[in-house]
């Protein structure tokens, strides 16, 4: 297949970014899988080298007229406003707006995500897992947390991590912005990079996910697996799918939450953790999903009955219980 990606920053990307790592991984796994692929893309993206095309894109105008003519599919991660001639596939990562509808072709990343969308399709995000090497050391203290998510976003719920953190005489680690605090126990090292990332994750104990919204898939969850770490999360979203008893805990309230953290043994396993990660949320399914449905959509398949919209009526920051 020769399949068209469109995405307006630089890939790879530098720093943080959980999407345009996604689309990066997706593609390059496409090439290996010996697709053709080829990016409509910032003119300083190197994706060359990797086996992708880039067709530099100068400005943010309409850029349907640098599709070859020869492409098969078309493969958004957004919601577009205009029609294309070339079928086309969308990926939304984020939580919609209330009446919010979206392509016939949309997939989501979780069942729930899907859900909440009047969908039942989906594909779970997965990690490219040459940027995320087995980590070896052994991991018995439970003393070390870390918060790797925007730090200013409310429904990520910093606010209640740093205070179990307080109350447990536990160590917070916040990565993705800073967090003024008198506590010592408190640590801000504000946006962080990919190689300072995975050097948080190496050394901490467990990272906290007690999010207050729908959380679509949560990129940070399975980048834990990746180092072995367990994942404290909360019950909403996509939670409930990618946290089991033998990868971290799932906690219903804040008592609860700081109830886990609390304890003074861990008991989980790396090489559990890890093996977990590598067989569901590598990019090597990720991309045999897609391309199941890519298929469906070149035989002339709608992948939905009808345009998936957003069901709620709250807003999808409005803050859930905990």
């Amino acid at each position: 297949m020769k399949i068209l990606f469109e995405h307006s920053g630089i890939l790879p990307v530098k720093k943080y970014g959980g999407t345009e790592r996604i689309i990066f991984w997706h593609m390059k796994e496409l090439v290996r899988h010996g697709h053709e692929v080829l990016l409509v893309g910032h003119p300083e993206s190197e994706v060359e080298r990797f086996g992708i095309k880039l067709i530099p894109r100068s400005d943010n105008g309409d850029w349907r007229p640098l599709i070859p003519n020869d492409v098969d599919l078309i493969h958004l991660f957004y919601t577009p406003s205009y029609e294309f001639e070339k079928p086309v596939m969308v990926t939304i990562e984020g939580n919609g707006h209330p009446g919010e509808k979206f392509h016939i072709n949309t997939v989501f990343v979780s069942a729930k995500h899907a859900a909440n969308h009047g969908s039942n399709q989906f594909v779970y995000n997965g990690l490219d897992f040459e940027e995320y090497p087995k980590v070896t050391a052994t991991r018995s203290r439970w003393d070390d947390f870390l918060f790797l998510a925007r730090a200013s976003w409310k429904v990520k719920n910093l606010t209640h991590c740093v205070k179990a953190c307080k109350k447990s005489e536990k160590n917070l680690h916040i990565a993705g912005g800073r967090k003024f605090s008198f506590s010592r126990k408190i640590r801000s090292y504000g946006m962080v990079d990919q190689v300072k990332k995975r050097e948080l994750l190496s050394r901490v104990d467990a990272l906290l996910w007690p999010v207050r919204w729908h959380e679509p898939f949560g990129i940070a969850i399975i980048e834990a697996y990746s180092a072995g770490i367990p994942v404290i999360g909360s019950s909403y979203g996509s939670l409930n799918e990618l946290i089991n008893e033998d990868v971290g805990v799932i906690c219903n309230n804040f008592n609860e939450f700081q109830e886990v953290l609390s304890r003074n043994e861990n008991t989980f396993n790396s090489d559990t953790i890890r093996n977990f990660v590598e067989k569901k949320f590598s990019v090597e399914v990720m991309t045999w999903c897609y391309a199941k449905c890519y298929e469906r959509i070149l035989d002339g398949e709608s992948l939905n009955r009808s345009e998936p919209a957003y069901l709620d009526d709250k807003g999808p920051e409005d803050l859930l219980p905990f």
